[in-house]
């Protein structure tokens, strides 16, 4: 009765452990992943572009003050951290699925499942709430009191054989 009793309790504590493992810390790591993968960083972490895996986890998706100029006027990449923190996960998954400005590749991002996006909210909670807003987006024709990347496709520039030689 009592190696019973120690089996079934040791028993109970590995399927709650399996659980745990497969649950909240399943999906961050998934997120991270889905993260990772879709390039997020390569908008919403300064400097990633420049400096990529060398900026630590902690430092990233923390938006930018770049902006992104085009017929949409301009977005800003988010601060993703701050805007997990601000939000319930039903808010979340409404707000990813709502869309919003170019360049943010919205359509990938509704193009995920409820479980993928839940772990992409999963993972910015686990990261914490840290850095400063992105600045509010701005219409068209607004002044733009940042650096900014246009995105106006630019007409082609005409080139001779010989000048492609040098």
């Amino acid at each position: 009765m009592k190696k019973s009793l120690i089996a079934l309790l040791l028993a109970t504590f590995a399927l709650g452990a399996v659980a745990h493992a497969g649950g909240d810390g399943g999906l961050v790591d998934r997120g991270r992943y889905l993260l990772a993968v879709g390039g997020c960083n390569d908008c919403h972490t300064p400097g990633f572009a420049q400096r990529g895996e060398q900026i630590p986890e902690t430092e990233r998706l923390t938006g930018m003050a770049v902006g992104f100029s085009g017929p949409w006027g301009v977005s800003y990449p988010a601060n993703l951290r701050l805007v997990a923190a601000g939000l319930s996960e039903s808010e979340w998954l409404a707000r990813s699925r709502r869309g919003g400005l170019p360049p943010m590749p919205w359509g990938a991002l509704k193009a995920m499942s409820d479980k993928d996006q839940r772990a992409v909210y999963r993972y910015l909670r686990h990261l914490g709430a840290s850095g400063e807003a992105a600045p509010a987006a701005l219409p068209p024709g607004a002044p733009i009191p940042t650096p900014h990347f246009v995105f106006v496709p630019q007409p082609p520039t005409t080139v001779t054989l010989g000048q492609l030689a040098h």
